[in-house]
């Protein structure tokens, strides 16, 4: 297989465009929900469009749909876009495929997202810029707190120390949270 020249790379070459002149492909398989043009709109507004859009030489969107919707919604009259010259019909086709397909196999490590956005929140960004709403960001982060253990379930401990009659009767194990009332042997 080879890998096509750098200087044949379409993302070298981003110009601005009307978007009046850019055509949405008519097959496009990938649906855009208003909640997600509207959280691509608040990204442009906050950082601006960061990816160029990928066009044909004729101007039919091969990638970037939900930008163009968000740009032209937000009044934006030109976009970068970048040209894929040359490439033949199928390959365009195949690429509008594969650029969905090959996003939605990414993974996610819970964890140092819920770290970024624990962070991003204490810095007092507004989170929601990224995309997840506050209580999206609440459970990732509360999801990644270490059990307290105090479900109530389990057994308690086969022994105690000896005690007094001078202690509370409310017992709770600090292991294992069991709770439970009795008399002190």
């Amino acid at each position: 297989m080879r890998v096509p020249d750098p200087a044949e790379w379409p993302a070298l070459n981003a110009e601005l465009t009307p978007t009046s002149e850019l055509i949405p492909y008519a097959r496009n398989y990938r649906t855009h929900p208003e909640e997600q043009v509207a959280g691509v709109m608040a990204s442009i507004m906050e950082w601006g469009v960061t990816r160029p859009i990928l066009r044909d030489e004729d101007g039919t969107v091969i990638a970037g749909h939900c930008t163009l919707r968000a740009a032209m919604r937000l009044g934006i009259e030109q976009v970068p876009t970048v040209i894929a010259k040359g490439w033949s019909d199928a390959k365009k086709r195949a690429y509008v495929i594969a650029d969905n397909r090959l996003a939605e196999k990414a993974g996610t490590d819970r964890e140092l997202l819920a770290m970024e956005l624990a962070e991003l929140g204490e810095a007092d960004f507004d989170v929601e810029l990224t995309g997840y709403s506050m209580d999206e960001v609440a459970d990732l982060i509360e999801a990644q707190q270490p059990d307290s253990g105090n479900d109530g379930g389990g057994a308690p401990p086969e022994e105690f120390p000896e005690a007094g009659d001078d202690i509370a009767t409310e017992f709770r194990c600090p292991s294992c949270g069991y709770e439970w009332s009795g008399k002190p042997k």
